[in-house]
This record gives C-alpha cells, structure tokens and sequence, in this order.
C-alpha cells in the first residue's frame, strides 16, 4: 500500500525513473564506498589487539588483561552507536544530509589517524588507554550516523523505483567492509 501511494501506475514521473543515470551511480558508489571503509576502519582494531594491548596497557599486566582491555575499548565503541545516528540524522535534517555523510565520514577517519599518532603507555601513562577510548566513542559515533545518513541520502537522490538496488548496493558495501578485514588479516 505504501508503494502505491508513492507511484501510480500511470504516473509519468515513475515511468521516466526507470533506470540510474550517471549521477545516481556515483551518488551509490560513493555511499557504498564510504559505509565500506568506516565498517573497515571500524573493525580492523579488533585485529590489532595484540599489538594495541602492548602499547597501551602496562606490560606488568598479564597478558590476558591487557587483551581484555583493549577488547573493552573496542566494545566501547558499540555504545556511542545509537547516540551518533540520533546526532547526526536531527543534524542532517536541519543542515543537510551530504554534509552529515561527509562529517560521518571525517569523524571516523580523524580518529583512527588519531589513533596512530597517539603516544603509548611508556610515554604518558593512564592517558594512552584514556585517549584511545576518546578515539573509540568518536569513532562509534561516526559509524551509528553513517548508514542511516547514507540511506536517506541515497533515497532522496535515487529514483523510488531503484531504492531495493540502492539500499542492497549500501549493504553489500558495509558487508565487504567488514569482509575486507578477513582477507587483510589472512593475507598479513
């Protein structure tokens, strides 16, 4: 009922959006690229846990600890999901939502630079593990606005005809996201 409601059989606006112009190609590519390398950006932590947990933990510690630790920082990032995607969707709404997608896409990539300048436990103490957190928030913020922004980005710029493609090509990009760091890591 819903689909009725956005197009008439007869309509001539539906029948002239059948296909994807240029435009929407690259509206779609560049969504499904972003959400596939904040998922990858996002994730790939986890598979540096060894290395992160030397670095920013006291290596007095076990071993265990230090792992434990490091996985709590990445599950951190999980809280700071839900209040991202409220953030950033009511700023789109008010600002626009290319500029929140951009955003979302620079809140992720600044603190993962972040975290590869940040200096150790060695170096500052307590305040390595306490930055690496403030890291990890932004970053699950970031990632809680990313798709929801890019979804409603895309519907707004692709036809209503073609939004099952659009929103099944976001998907594919988030999931190849979090694939691509099961190849990285078995490669390396």
């Amino acid at each position: 009922m819903y689909a009725e409601a956005r197009s008439q059989p007869g309509d001539v606006s539906a029948s002239k959006s059948k296909s994807l112009s240029r435009d929407h190609c690259k509206v779609l590519a560049l969504a499904s690229m972003g959400g596939m390398l904040e998922y990858y950006e996002f994730t790939i932590f986890i598979f540096l846990t060894p290395f992160t947990s030397q670095l920013f933990f006291p290596l007095s510690s076990p071993s265990w600890l230090r792992e434990l630790e490091t996985l709590t920082i990445f599950a951190a990032g999980y809280l700071t999901r839900p209040f991202g995607g409220i953030l950033l969707a009511s700023l789109g709404d008010k600002l626009g939502r290319k500029k929140m997608f951009a955003l979302s896409v620079l809140l992720m990539a600044s603190p993962t630079l972040a975290i590869g300048l940040l200096p150790v436990y060695a170096q500052i103490g307590i305040w390595a593990p306490a930055a690496l957190l403030a890291c990890r928030l932004l970053q699950g913020a970031a990632l809680g606005g990313e798709l929801p922004t890019a979804m409603v980005f895309v519907s707004e710029h692709v036809p209503k005809r073609r939004l099952g493609l659009a929103f099944g090509l976001l998907g594919t990009g988030v999931v190849l996201g979090l694939f691509s760091r099961r190849v990285s890591s078995r490669c390396c």
